[in-house]
């Protein structure tokens, strides 16, 4: 495994961090899942170097963080440093701050966070929490030790990220959404170079943007990756890519399967040996302006949209638009589509716009959903 200096702090992190919210599941439902096997892949990673772990108080509805605790009993605490994260959405007021972070530590089985992020911050969040003074609770937390350091994970443009790191001289690192379709999305390139030059630790999550980048690889996109000289999968190139950049100080996978591990650990130690080529980058460039010709919305299934209070499967029924536009063939989606039940089909929708308000994307959901029940939906 390969390490890099976090930030300003006297401590390495491994260049890959494990991403504990796409855990392997039982029936497919995000709540129950497979403990055995998820053990066994966390505990695989640390054994292989991997020392930072990333989970939150909502990642497979709520489950998440009792499972990291599972996987570090057996000494295998002591090896890692684990980020959580406070839910800036569920928070009502500033007692929220102590309960939800004192429930966080019962779940983990540890007396202290190493590091905490204010979750998912974007315009609605932020001014919330620091009108509450969320920064000098957490300047308390880490003087009585359940946090070590203070960090955030952002959903928005670069100008608030910008405020955002200018507010608080605090702050020992932050999480942006980086891969190579998004390096003007959100924080994006300047954002990476703005924290960085400001001496915090940049954690990149989103690497594969939920497994777009990976998972059935459209044949254009596969037919320029064969034109380079050294043959790499598509997940080997991703991760690279984001290497590439000195600035990244840890990559976060959300790894599902033990294969995903194994391949990620070994995409990780190659990563001093790895300089991508003007070439390569070229190529990058090429397979970008491909999948952005494919690719309709771009949801990275994060499920933060869920629960549709009226009952839509907002994050399915965009793989299966996506999909049908990628491939140039709606059948097998059109068949996955009618399989939902009624109230879970896009024409379902009632325009409440909850979706929108919690999508860290800013996609305009309730248009992309008409626009997919027109394709998807049982007149075809």
């Amino acid at each position: 495994m390969k390490y890099r200096k976090f930030g300003s702090l006297n401590w390495n992190v491994s260049v890959l961090g494990f991403g504990v919210m796409r855990l392997p599941v039982v029936d497919n439902d995000p709540a129950r899942i497979d403990e055995s096997e998820a053990i066994k892949m966390i505990r695989h990673a640390i054994d292989q170097g991997v020392n930072y772990l990333d989970t939150a108080y909502t990642y497979h509805d709520e489950q998440s963080e009792i499972l990291v605790g599972k996987a570090l009993g057996s000494g295998y605490r002591s090896k890692v440093k684990i980020a959580t994260k406070l839910p800036s959405w569920l928070v009502d007021k500033p007692d929220d701050f102590d309960r939800f972070l004192d429930k966080q530590l019962v779940k983990l089985q540890t007396d202290h966070i190493d590091f905490y992020l204010l979750h998912a911050l974007n315009s609605t969040y932020w001014p919330k929490l620091r009108d509450w003074d969320v920064l000098k609770w957490a300047e308390g937390a880490i003087a009585d030790g359940r946090i070590r350091h203070l960090g955030f994970s952002f959903h928005d443009e670069f100008d608030l990220f910008k405020d955002i790191v200018d507010a608080y001289d605090g702050w020992s690192f932050c999480q942006i959404q980086y891969n190579f379709m998004d390096v003007e999305y959100q924080a994006g390139l300047k954002g990476l170079q703005y924290a960085a030059d400001k001496g915090l630790a940049v954690v990149v999550m989103e690497p594969l943007r939920g497994g777009q980048l990976t998972t059935k690889v459209p044949p254009s996109v596969a037919e320029l990756w064969q034109r380079a000289r050294v043959h790499r999968t598509p997940a080997d190139w991703a991760l690279q890519w984001i290497w590439n950049h000195p600035q990244v100080s840890v990559l976060l996978s959300g790894m599902s399967t033990m294969q995903h591990v194994i391949e990620n650990i070994a995409s990780a130690d190659r990563v001093d040996v790895v300089e991508l080529t003007e070439e390569e980058l070229i190529l990058v460039d090429n397979v970008r302006e491909e999948y952005r010709r494919l690719i309709p919305v771009p949801c990275t299934d994060c499920k933060y949209c869920l629960p549709c209070p009226n009952s839509v499967e907002i994050a399915e029924i965009f793989k299966h638009y996506n999909d049908a536009n990628i491939y140039d063939n709606p059948r097998s989606p059109r068949f996955h589509y009618s399989e939902l039940s009624d109230d879970q089909r896009a024409d379902n929708c009632v325009e409440c716009f909850e979706c929108e308000e919690k999508c860290p994307q800013g996609i305009p959901v309730v248009d992309y959903l008409k626009k997919a029940h027109a394709l998807l939906g049982e007149e075809h």
